[in-house]
């Protein structure tokens, strides 16, 4: 499948007009050197004719110099071009990066389910690396040589059509034949590159469980499987080098035939006295010259194999739609809001191994219907798999119910626009996201217009703000990615003091101190009472314990609500599930 022109030049045109000026002047010096190529031949010819004439040694010199300042300015010029080329490509290539990471992170849950990091990585930063060289030099180097091409080709028909048309014949041949294994290359490429992302999930997802992979002992299964994995690449990844060698030696067996024409060419025409030895090195030389640019015009269609991979891959992953629409327009009111879903069904979506249709539904959540009222916490109970944390999804929108609705302030979510809808409903997961950077930036999530003073604030009014500043540097505290260097409670203490920032009129929490040492806990439970305070929340409780802040409770058993009411009442009702567990003191077995 060949790459539709129009959606090529759509990229280029989108990616290099804020980029305008450093293309014209990319261009002015392409076109000035082409000028200086094409005028150094010209001085060698009359170098040599020169000297046959025996004339004057000054003429010589003059002819010399000329031809050694103008070779200096030409390379000049070159240095000159790669920067600009250079500043052009990682400009261009930095904004094209920037616009597939803002576009993957608006996408739904479920495609980030179906793809890996490693894969996204690969898209957003390996696809785009390819055109690097496609953004700074492509048109302008494919037409900037073609016009070389077309100014040796003149000035060999001005010499004797005998000349031009031989070296003709034999250029219009090698673009031909370029041209044709550039096709033949291009899904070997595809192909590889294919291939590649996925060896880039795979490596993603195997460093990423590294302490479990050799906890359990599985480092040789591991090994295992990226060998197999490479086994697998390794023949595709040798067809696409070849399809690339194939087009360097075709160049070369190509170019060997050129110079024989330009020597049998030459040699005839100074035999007959129809041209003088410096036209016969000029036509040698203009015949070595043209190497150059279908040299550059081989190494431009060779990335353009490379490019046409890339840009597939990059359309494919903008072309994705999110299946969440986000054309609501509704707005919430401040303060607490109510929390309303009415009979709602979901079922997640998963493809079979195969990745083939047609795919599996995993049903989740069956007729879930209950209401919360502003300034109510909900205390949310299950085991594991029982649907806690898809009912604070669809709340939060990460996905949208199949049935039913979810509402907030008796809006549909899906009527909210989702910025502001996460602005208003905020969740606080268990397992919390750090990121190597300051303790100001986490908290803030590096959110420049929250100053110092709202952050202390925030702190103060949880009630850490002297845990916060007893950190080696304060707030200037360099955290470790993922938060190596700070215990599961300290990190669930940034993450609360994010959701306090936010002031959201709903807080899903995803109660996390059953593992915490006993002053941390407090410090963790202290700061969850004042972050509580004032607002509608759902604590997803692992401890029965934790239900005691809670004013009504809900139980959930494989997707179905098992029980749900004032927290006092179940307490006090024999015949609850809650009074039963209670009752059995099973305080951890809803983990």
């Amino acid at each position: 499948m060949r790459l539709p022109l129009l959606q090529t030049l759509a990229l280029l045109r989108t990616y290099l007009r804020p980029h305008r000026r450093w293309v014209a002047a990319l261009a002015l010096l392409v076109l000035v050197t082409i000028g200086l190529r094409l005028a150094g031949p010209q001085v060698l010819r009359a170098f040599i004719d020169a000297a046959m004439a025996t004339s004057p040694h000054a003429v010589l010199v003059r002819l010399a110099l000329l031809f050694f300042a103008m070779a200096l300015v030409t390379q000049g010029l070159a240095v000159v071009a790669t920067y600009v080329g250079e500043t052009v490509a990682w400009s261009a290539t930095n904004d094209l990066r920037l616009d597939l990471l803002r576009h993957a992170l608006h996408l739904d849950a479920a495609f980030h389910q179906e793809h890996t990091p490693g894969q996204l990585i690969e898209r957003i930063d390996g696809d785009v690396a390819t055109l690097s060289n496609f953004f700074s030099r492509f048109v302008i180097d494919v037409v900037g040589n073609g016009l070389l091409v077309l100014g040796i080709l003149t000035l060999l028909f001005r010499e004797d059509w005998r000349i031009g048309l031989p070296i003709f014949g034999f250029a219009s041949l090698t673009i031909v034949v370029l041209v044709r294994i550039r096709r033949a290359a291009i899904p070997h490429w595809t192909a590889f590159r294919k291939l590649n992302a996925e060896m880039m999930g795979l490596l993603g997802e195997q460093l990423g469980g590294t302490e479990d992979i050799r906890a359990n002992g599985a480092v040789a299964f591991v090994l295992r499987r990226f060998a197999e994995f490479c086994r697998r690449l390794f023949p595709v990844r040798l067809r696409s080098g070849l399809a690339g060698y194939a087009m360097w030696m075709s160049n070369i067996a190509l170019f060997t035939v050129g110079h024989a024409v330009a020597f049998g060419v030459g040699a005839m025409l100074w035999k007959a006295a129809a041209v003088s030895l410096g036209t016969v090195y000029l036509i040698f030389h203009y015949t070595e010259l043209l190497r150059g640019p279908i040299s550059e015009i081989r190494t431009q269609i060779t990335d353009l194999q490379r490019a046409e991979a890339g840009i597939r891959r990059i359309r494919t992953l903008t072309e994705t739609r999110s299946a969440l629409a986000d054309h609501g327009t509704a707005s919430l009111a401040g303060g607490a809001l109510r929390v309303h879903f009415d009979a709602v069904h979901f079922a997640y979506c998963a493809a079979p191994a195969d990745g083939e249709a047609p795919r599996r539904r995993i049903p989740a959540l069956h007729d879930i219907t209950f209401r919360l009222e502003s300034g109510e916490v909900l205390g949310l109970l299950g085991r594991t798999g029982s649907g806690k944390s898809t009912l604070a999804r669809l709340l939060v929108r990460l996905y949208d119910s199949d049935s039913g609705a979810v509402r907030v302030d008796d809006v549909p979510v899906a009527d909210v626009p989702l910025r502001r809808l996460r602005r208003a409903v905020r969740m606080v997961p268990q397992e919390v996201q750090l990121f190597r950077a300051t303790l100001r930036d986490n908290v803030r999530l590096f959110d420049p217009q929250v100053t110092d003073k709202r952050i202390l604030r925030a702190l103060d009014d949880l009630g850490i703000r002297e845990w916060a500043l007893r950190l080696p540097q304060g707030l200037d505290t360099v955290l470790a990615a993922g938060g190596g260097d700070l215990s599961a409670g300290q990190a669930q203490l940034i993450s609360l003091a994010r959701a306090f920032l936010a002031d959201p009129g709903v807080l899903i929490l995803d109660e996390a101190s059953s593992r915490l040492d006993p002053a941390t806990e407090a410090l963790l439970e202290r700061a969850m009472d004042r972050l509580l305070a004032g607002r509608t929340a759902i604590v997803i409780a692992h401890r029965l314990s934790t239900v005691q802040r809670a004013d009504r409770v809900l139980i959930l058993e494989n997707g179905h609500i098992a029980e749900f009411g004032q927290r006092e009442e179940l307490e006090a009702d024999r015949n609850s599930h809650l009074h039963r567990l209670l009752v059995m003191g099973m305080d951890e077995v809803l983990v």
